[in-house]
């Protein structure tokens, strides 16, 4: 079973660099595909200077669902995995990565171990029952797929910037495909401050969920309830920021404004999505939905 490893990269030269010495490492036989944004830290020029990269595609889009199907549209393996440019595999990742995906699964994922003062592993399997639907959410940093099932399913709706992942799940659960996980097939990162917590963006957290929710499910009572239950959820932890002096009462009244707007833009769009794409794989915007992703294509094969 031959593996193709897909690395989506933005300005992560630096981690891009230690994920692919693991890579080269730990798999060395596999085809790395490289997909750069448009990054303006000399990630292509650090790409080209080394011997381990199969192919560099360089794209336009600064959205990581883009990425990740630029990169499918040049694999070649049996096997096609996504990892994020700040992980590295460990020993047994390819082992673990090839018996998972012998049998009747279709995709595979596992931890990731941050390196703190001691090993610690974080997240573990994670499912949902939707409208009776089973749903087994998986890492998009360590996760490998049958090439056929990204094939079937048409690889990643390009409509979401955010939740691509998880919109992929239900997709793969609504055509009965099995999503394993496995201990054995680990990634790290360094642990290292950041610099602080990213913003959210309200708008289009709530866009997406209620758009693959639409999308997958139909405007239904379990759908209203999933997306009241998420909005009650976090409108209580903002009022808390609120009480704390942490944020003003406007900034909340403004990010409200925000989630209304992005459950009412998502709804629309998930239901024309339903309607343009009636079969299984539910993808109106997926991977055969244009052919100009790519700017400039290395190819060292």
């Amino acid at each position: 079973m031959d593996i193709s490893v897909v690395v989506p990269t933005l300005n992560g030269r630096e981690e891009l660099a230690g994920c692919l010495d693991a890579l080269t490492e730990q798999v060395p036989d596999a085809e790395v595909i490289v997909v750069n944004g448009p990054s303006a830290d000399g990630t292509t020029g650090m790409i080209r200077d080394r011997d381990d990269v199969s192919i560099l595609v360089e794209i336009a889009d600064r959205s990581v669902t883009v990425a990740r199907n630029a990169g499918i549209d040049r694999a070649t393996g049996d096997i096609i995995a996504l990892v994020h440019q700040s992980l590295s595999v460990e020993s047994g990742w390819a082992d673990a990565v090839k018996s998972g995906l012998s049998g009747a699964t279709q995709a595979i994922t596992g931890p990731t171990h941050q390196q703190l003062w001691a090993g610690m592993t974080t997240e573990t399997e994670e499912t949902r029952t939707i409208a009776g639907r089973d749903v087994t959410y998986f890492n998009p940093g360590n996760v490998a797929f049958d090439a056929e099932v990204l094939e079937a399913l048409d690889g990643f709706d390009e409509y979401l910037n955010v939740g691509s992942a998880r919109d992929f799940a239900h997709r793969m659960a609504a055509s009965e495909y099995g999503v394993d996980w496995s201990t054995q097939m680990c990634v790290s990162r360094e642990f290292e401050a950041d610099g602080g917590i990213a913003e959210t963006d309200w708008n289009w957290k709530y866009r997406s969920l209620a758009y693959r929710l639409v999308k997958n499910y139909n405007v239904r009572p379990t759908v209203v309830r999933r997306l009241l239950s998420h909005a009650v959820g976090d409108a209580k932890d903002a009022l808390i920021d609120v009480i704390r002096g942490e944020t003003t009462p406007s900034q909340w009244l403004g990010n409200g404004q925000d989630v209304f707007g992005g459950v009412g833009s998502g709804i629309v769009d998930g239901v024309r999505a339903r309607v343009t794409d009636r079969t299984p794989r539910r993808n109106p915007n997926g991977r055969s939905a244009r052919a100009d992703r790519a700017v400039t294509v290395y190819d060292w094969r």
